[in-house]
């Protein structure tokens, strides 16, 4: 007999949360992916590690110490960009190794290391209630100023120069979304994993595009897909006694696969008609 995954609270709540998380990533993940910057989330979700470590070294909450690096972090990816127009990725590269390195000497420090490594792949069976909180707020937070700022993100992802000749004010809008991106990666990497999360921006978009023809088509599918990753990653790793981060990526990979194979075998049949 199966067990029902609903009798269980913390099952409850890590649904609760990874619906949430679902929500709210493909929104930031749609712009990072059509600004070519897909690495952003690699690149955060490192230096999230690193404040996480600091947090735990500094004895305060770890996820305060995430937010307040990644914050920084996104902030300096931001102005080096700005240095390299033409080279963003120098910006990722750079703020990447320092978070990696950060995460490295300040992990030397933790006499804990079960709690260090609890975030590389995430507990999002295992929410407090601070962390519930931190997520509810979260989601409302993205969900309404991505909302209020939906014009002017949709014209700054194409084309800054366009939209800046057009009166949008490009460098208060970047602002705001940079730090949307901030807080968004840490704190979802206290619940999917720091290892994870870059790829649950990335993924659901990557997956609507296949199918998509539109901006606004692209942000509703992806939003779709990253609930169909989570939430199947969830029941599949209860079922199966995995670990929910990973399957919940694996599923997405799978997808992905799937969807480029359909999508290419149109293609191969003319190809092979107009060879005949």
């Amino acid at each position: 007999m199966m067990l029902n995954i609903f009798q269980y609270d913390f099952m409850l709540r890590a649904l609760i949360v990874g619906t949430l998380i679902a929500i709210i990533t493909p929104r930031i993940g749609v712009i990072v992916v059509l600004k070519r910057l897909s690495m952003i989330g690699d690149s955060l979700s490192h230096t999230s590690l690193a404040g996480v470590a600091a947090g735990l070294v500094l004895g305060i909450n770890p996820v305060l110490g995430a937010v307040f690096l990644t914050v920084i972090a996104a902030f300096g990816i931001e102005r080096i960009r700005r240095s390299f127009p033409r080279y963003a990725e120098i910006a990722i590269a750079v703020i990447m190794s320092t978070g990696i390195g950060l995460a490295g000497i300040l992990s030397g420090f933790i006499r804990n290391a079960a709690s260090f490594s609890s975030f590389l792949f995430g507990s999002i069976v295992a929410i407090s209630d601070f962390e519930l909180i931190m997520v509810i707020s979260l989601c409302v937070l993205v969900l309404v100023t991505v909302t209020a700022l939906y014009k002017e993100l949709f014209y700054i992802t194409f084309d800054e120069e366009s939209a800046r000749l057009a009166g949008i004010p490009v460098r208060l809008i970047n602002i705001v979304f940079t730090f949307l991106t901030a807080i968004t990666i840490s704190v979802s990497s206290r619940i999917v994993g720091t290892l994870v999360i870059s790829s649950l921006l990335v993924l659901p978009v990557a997956c609507a595009m296949q199918l998509s023809g539109s901006y606004k088509q692209t942000g509703f599918l992806s939003i779709i897909f990253a609930l169909f990753f989570t939430l199947s990653g969830l029941f599949i790793s209860f079922y199966l006694d995995l670990k929910p981060g990973g399957t919940i990526i694996i599923t997405g990979v799978i997808t992905l696969v799937t969807l480029m194979i359909l999508k290419a075998r149109p293609i191969l049949h003319a190809n092979r008609g107009n060879n005949a």
